[in-house]
């Protein structure tokens, strides 16, 4: 390349908030490297994707994408292209990679993530394909250049990998066993934020209830969360993902005192059925999983519950699928992250008997969907003439329109021109679409 010439970088980010996470870290390593960011796949002298394992179609999705730039790579043979990910920690997938797709010039797995220099420079000055996978010292490297993709919403992990090795779950496979990042480290993170004008903070983890198990410091998630809650500045805290097993009063208490922590709360619940709640490992029945959600209604009146369904796992019947149903009708979440079972290799639900068809489990999955449109709409609709604090975040693909986001985690349509973007503001609900919000700034 001619002298001053700049290398553009291209990256592809799939699955998770945490992924996401890892995505902007990676892009704030290539630029102090020197790379520019594009989304232009031409123009790009580096590609990656940074990939993601919870479901087949995710994998199914990647190969595709990664197969459509053997062309890419005939036209610019210096293309670098490499892939990360979760996907990347299964043997099946690297050793795949590394026979069906021989263009492919770096592969490394989640616990090589602050690698990435080295090993980028390791392909350019030996010029020969790079694979580095399953490296875990239990060390969270910290400091690491971050290029976010926004400036007044931010995701801040507090912990990685998990232990709870649920039955049907690749994660503790491939992002390891759990480890938190030390306190301090996550405040100074978390004040650097709201110093640069941050106003939303999610802080990650697989399972946020059970951080500070590992630290030599006496802390758990409710503390670490009040101790953010007390920082100064106008902000708002959010987190994700709770287990329900590790879901305490505490942290409950935490949240309905905490004048900056969003009343949501998103709790996974999987199955409203007992017998598959323990074939899927998760440690808690119904009854414990609705305790804490009464506790929770009853502290936070106006508490926003969100949560993630597996329809049709190994040997559910239809009758244990209604109980998923009543679930869904007791409880009212505003909203569910759906998925029909999808076989993970290497865990355990692999092995177990499937007898159902894909066919019946998808007829299951409509009725849940058109249960939960009912509920979701009907929360909106009682949510018309309240006038509540909202985060303008973005301009809408409609015009003069602006789509901000309420405590709760919905969307509301608002009138009003870009100066109100990154602030909040309140707004009067005069109308709901399903599980959409249209108001007015007051």
């Amino acid at each position: 390349r001619a002298i001053g010439y700049v290398p553009k970088a291209l990256i592809r980010t799939y699955g998770c908030q945490q992924n996401v996470s890892d995505g902007e870290k990676i892009k704030g390593m290539l630029a102090l490297m020197g790379y520019e960011i594009t989304e232009n796949t031409e123009e790009a002298d580096f590609i990656l994707f940074n990939t993601c394992a919870v479901r087949e179609h995710a994998e199914d999705r990647i190969f595709g994408n990664v197969g459509a730039l053997k062309a890419l790579k005939k036209r610019h043979p210096s293309l670098i292209i490499a892939l990360c990910g979760c996907m990347m920690e299964q043997e099946h997938v690297a050793e795949r990679i590394k026979n069906s797709f021989p263009f492919v010039n770096l592969l490394f797995g989640t616990h090589s993530l602050h690698r990435l220099p080295l090993l980028l420079c390791k392909v350019l000055e030996d010029e020969k394909r790079v694979f580095e996978r399953g490296i875990d010292d239990n060390i969270i490297p910290e400091g690491l250049p971050v290029k976010r993709d926004g400036k007044y919403k931010a995701f801040v992990p507090i912990m990685y990998g998990c232990d709870n090795f649920c039955s049907y779950c690749i994660v503790p496979h491939v992002r390891g066993r759990e480890r938190s990042r030390k306190p301090e480290d996550i405040i100074n993170e978390v004040n650097t934020l709201i110093k640069s004008g941050c106003k939303e903070i999610t802080l990650l983890g697989q399972n946020v209830n059970s951080y500070g198990k590992n630290l030599d410091e006496k802390i758990n998630f409710a503390q670490l969360l009040q101790q953010i809650n007390d920082l100064e500045g106008d902000f708002r805290i959010r987190f994700m993902t709770s287990h329900p097993k590790d879901a305490t009063e505490e942290l409950i208490d935490t949240i309905a005192k905490g004048e900056k922590i969003c009343n949501h709360l998103h709790l996974p619940f999987q199955s409203g059925n007992d017998r598959i709640l323990e074939k899927m490992n998760r440690h808690y029945d119904r009854e414990k999983y609705l305790k804490i959600i009464s506790y929770a209604k009853e502290k936070i009146p106006n508490i926003s519950l969100t949560s993630d369904v597996i329809v049709g796992f190994p040997g559910e019947t239809y009758e244990e699928f209604c109980d998923t149903l009543s679930l869904v009708k007791e409880v009212k979440f505003m909203a569910l992250f759906t998925f029909i079972y999808s076989k993970r290799k290497g865990t355990l639900a692999e092995k177990m008997e499937d007898l159902i068809p894909y066919g019946e489990k998808s007829k299951w999955f409509t009725q849940l969907l058109e249960v939960q449109k009912e509920i979701s709409s009907e929360i909106c609709a009682s949510m018309i003439g309240k006038v509540m604090s909202v985060l303008v975040e973005e301009k809408s693909n409609k015009e003069n329109i602006l789509n901000a986001r309420t405590q709760g985690n919905i969307v509301v349509e608002l009138k009003g021109d870009e100066s109100y973007i990154g602030k909040f503001v309140n707004a009067k609900i005069t109308g709901s679409k399903n599980w959409i919000l249209t108001g007015e700034i007051v």
